[in-house]
C-alpha cells in the first residue's frame, strides 16, 4: 500500500506535489536522475543537512509511490542501492524545468536588486 493510497487530490498539481513536495524529495530525485543509482550514505553525504531519519522515512515515501527503487543485495554487510524508477525518470524533465526557472529567477532578482543599489 503506497503512502498515498488513503489521501484525496483536489487535481493532478496538488498529487504531483504530494509525490515530489518538500525540498529534500527533490533533492534525492536530482542526485539519483543526474548521478545515477546510489548508497544511503552516499546519499546523506550529497545532502549533509538532512537528518538520517529523514532521509529514510523520505525514501521510504518515494518507494511506496513507486518513484525510487530499493535494490537488497544479499551480501555481509548487506548492501543496498537505490536508484530512479521508470516512473521516477519521467519526472527528471519536470525537475531540470524547475532548476532552469530558478537559476534564471535568481539571476533576474540578483540582477534587478543590484542595479538598484546606487554605488556613490
Amino acid at each position: 500500500m503506497g503512502h498515498m493510497d488513503n489521501k484525496t487530490f483536489n487535481c493532478e498539481k496538488e498529487l504531483t506535489l504530494a509525490v515530489i513536495g518538500g525540498k529534500w524529495k527533490m533533492l534525492i530525485l536530482w542526485h539519483l536522475g543526474k548521478e545515477g543509482t546510489k548508497r544511503f550514505n552516499e546519499l546523506r553525504s550529497l545532502m549533509p543537512d538532512i537528518t538520517q531519519r529523514m532521509l529514510v522515512n523520505q525514501l521510504r515515501e518515494l518507494e511506496d509511490d513507486q518513484i525510487v527503487h530499493r535494490e537488497v543485495y544479499p551480501v555481509v554487510p548487506p548492501k543496498v542501492e537505490y536508484s530512479l524508477t521508470e516512473t521516477g525518470e519521467s519526472l527528471m524533465p519536470i525537475l531540470e524545468s524547475m532548476y532552469d526557472w530558478g537559476k534564471n529567477y535568481m539571476n533576474k532578482v540578483l540582477n534587478t536588486r543590484k542595479e538598484s543599489i546606487k554605488v556613490d
